[in-house]
């Protein structure tokens, strides 16, 4: 997955929302539906690496039918060895630069940011791209203030592509891309939708991308 193939839509699995019976089938509907212009990202923090691993391995084959993407989070030994498309690295997981130097060009690296400053530093660092927030108020921070659209207009020019977290939905899609973000990344706004895989399709379609016609 090189920076030019970035999916414009990355959808978090929690441990709750990966807990969830429908899961496994959900999650392959929103592959069918969304196709490349989706990335999945394990972000499971209270399961095994074993877990992780058997769970990555298979929305991989659904990836491989449908042309999606997936990214392991914090884990860059599970995602090395379960052949992810990529890692995202937050503040638990290695530095941006010692994760390079241990996977070299083998998947790509995302820095979880939220300022300039964090920005930069990755970017030089070597981070293909950025997941940056929180740009709207969002249940899942309730103490934390969002940075709004200003935040994205202070890192639009960092150098790898950005993609807004916090808050996103189909409604505000345009206004995150005209402050420089590149895509979103979300959780609620899919996961908690009636019917995520339409809510998903909306959405990439407001980020600029092509869902494919259900059936």
């Amino acid at each position: 997955m090189s920076r030019a193939r970035l999916p414009r839509l990355h959808v978090v699995v929690t441990d709750e929302v990966a807990a969830r019976p429908d899961f496994r089938e959900t999650a392959a509907a929103l592959q069918r539906r969304c196709g490349d212009g989706l990335a999945l990202h394990l972000r499971l923090r209270d399961a095994s690496g074993r877990t992780i691993f058997d769970l990555a391995r298979e929305l991989l084959a659904g990836a491989e039918r449908h042309g999606g993407r997936v990214a392991v989070n914090e884990r860059l030994d599970v995602a090395l060895a379960a052949g992810a498309h990529a890692a995202q690295l937050g503040r638990r997981a290695l530095p941006v630069r010692a994760a390079r130097h241990v996977a070299g060009g083998r998947l790509l690296l995302g820095a979880s940011v939220h300022g300039r400053e964090e920005a930069a530093a990755a970017a030089a660092d070597g981070a293909d791209f950025l997941i940056l927030g929180t740009i709207f108020a969002t249940p899942s921070h309730p103490g934390t203030e969002p940075g709004g659209m200003a935040l994205l207009e202070a890192c639009r020019d960092v150098g790898p592509p950005v993609l807004a977290i916090g808050g996103v939905d189909a409604g505000r899609a345009s206004e995150v891309l005209a402050a420089g973000a590149s895509g979103a990344a979300v959780v609620r706004s899919v996961w908690e939708a009636a019917v995520p895989e339409v809510a998903a399709a909306e959405l990439l379609a407001a980020l600029g991308g092509s869902p494919r016609e259900e059936g």
